[in-house]
């Protein structure tokens, strides 16, 4: 659960790790406040998966140390017992739904401050309000660096005048190495930070934020060249349209993939049929889409935009199982007109 949950490269001998843990718990051998976590979270721990450790179980775990008190989930996981299992899997569970309401907030205020699309020398985002929860910062940088492809800092207040930041950076661009820099040109500017390159924390005073700001982006600037701010996705190549199955999606689930072993994903251009939007205030989009006379049903995860009639799309086969049913669904990383 850890090894998923804290993305750790899945090497040689950490898949293993992870694939024998999975077994167990598809055997029911786990601790009961891991078992409470699946029901909490509806999940079916008969088919454990590593997806259930990253986006169902890890989150609610997390969600007591970003909102109230992290024991709240170090106690579920050690409890002893079903009934006193249950009762904090529940307490976890309503705090994850807080979480992600103050999420959907604090992104939706900080995107309505940055255009649609950044301009063409911008290389950093950084973002803050007075109202920001400190606990979801992190979350928020990442949806944020998402969204534009850029290194992203959020921050929030803290005491005596400070706000504390928390960042996410792009794959060729090491964040705490950029936090360094700017430390050592503005001594007086970051009281402190630390981090890695994927991910940074930092506190400065509030008044500093635009004098940080530019200093950031003078760093990174730097740092990077045009071709580290474009996204590039390494996929499988092209599926001839017979061979995207539910039984190949059912193939590719039975392995452990994750960190540095990612699920193989595939390119293709589709005639889109039509489209749906789905979840809380249509976030999501469900698509049906056309390529060779077969049609499949594919889900476009946050994406609120109109689809045009053509795409190109970086997608992965995904075998999804509703009331009790399998089907083929194509999960979309990317997407563009074609």
């Amino acid at each position: 659960l850890g090894t998923v949950a804290d993305v750790v490269t899945l090497d040689h001998n950490n898949r293993i790790l992870v694939s024998q843990g999975l077994k167990r718990m598809r055997l029911g051998k786990m601790r009961p406040g891991i078992r409470a976590l699946f029901e909490v979270a509806r999940r079916d721990w008969r088919k454990a998966q590593p997806f259930d450790m990253g986006f169902a179980l890890g989150p609610r775990i997390n969600a007591a140390g970003r909102l109230d008190d992290m024991s709240v989930g170090i106690a579920c996981l050690l409890a002893q017992d079903d009934a006193e299992a249950q009762e904090l899997a529940a307490q976890l569970n309503n705090l994850n739904i807080e979480r992600r309401e103050i999420e959907q907030s604090m992104l939706q205020d900080a995107l309505n401050d940055f255009p649609e699309t950044l301009p063409s020398g911008q290389t950093t985002l950084v973002a803050y309000r007075d109202d920001f929860h400190q606990g979801v910062v992190g979350i928020v940088a990442s949806r944020l660096k998402d969204r534009f492809y850029r290194p992203t800092i959020v921050f929030a207040p803290a005491d005596n005048g400070e706000v504390r930041g928390s960042g996410r950076s792009i794959p060729n661009l090491h964040l705490r190495d950029a936090l360094d820099l700017v430390s050592k040109r503005h001594p007086d500017l970051i009281l402190k930070f630390g981090g890695h390159a994927m991910a940074a924390g930092l506190s400065i005073l509030e008044h500093n934020i635009p004098a940080f700001q530019t200093a950031f982006e003078e760093a990174v600037r730097e740092m990077v060249c045009e071709d580290d701010l474009s996204q590039t996705f390494i996929t499988d190549g092209s599926l001839p349209a017979r061979d995207i199955t539910l039984e190949q999606a059912q193939n590719l689930a039975r392995h452990v993939w994750g960190q540095g072993f990612a699920p193989p994903s595939f390119t293709d251009e589709f005639h889109v049929i039509r489209q749906q939007p789905l979840g809380a205030e249509g976030k999501h989009k469900k698509v049906w889409l056309q390529k060779d006379g077969y049609e499949f049903e594919a889900m476009f995860w946050r994406c609120s935009e109109d689809i045009p009639e053509y795409i190109r799309t970086v997608y992965r086969p995904v075998a999804n199982e509703w009331r009790n049913n399998l089907e083929l669904q194509l999960y979309i990383d990317y997407w563009e007109a074609a």
